[in-house]
């Protein structure tokens, strides 16, 4: 389960969708913006990620709203963002 949940962080559409939700729920149009992918393209990157049991869903009115399952998900977001930022930066590695 941990390979599959990371082979879905792999994607840098799926990430930055996670990373988004990290920060608070948003829709699809909101999410669109952010990633400045097409919205078919978010729309089927977040059904992978529902379908996975990583976000969840909630009606409110018309609009469908996303949020991460959990907050382990963020957390192992955040932390491979901050390996990627040390390995672009070439910063020292620490714990």
């Amino acid at each position: 389960m941990a390979a599959r949940i990371l082979g879905l962080l792999a994607d840098p559409t799926r990430l930055a969708l996670l990373r988004r939700l990290g920060e608070s729920e948003a829709d699809v149009t909101t999410l669109t913006e952010c990633t400045k992918a097409s919205r078919t393209s978010v729309s089927q990157h977040l059904a992978r990620l529902r379908l996975a049991g990583l976000v969840t869903t909630r009606k409110e009115g018309r609009r469908v709203v996303y949020a991460l399952r959990h907050g382990h998900l963020r957390r192992l977001v955040d932390e491979a963002l901050q390996v990627a930022d040390h390995q672009i930066g070439q910063l020292p590695p620490h714990d």
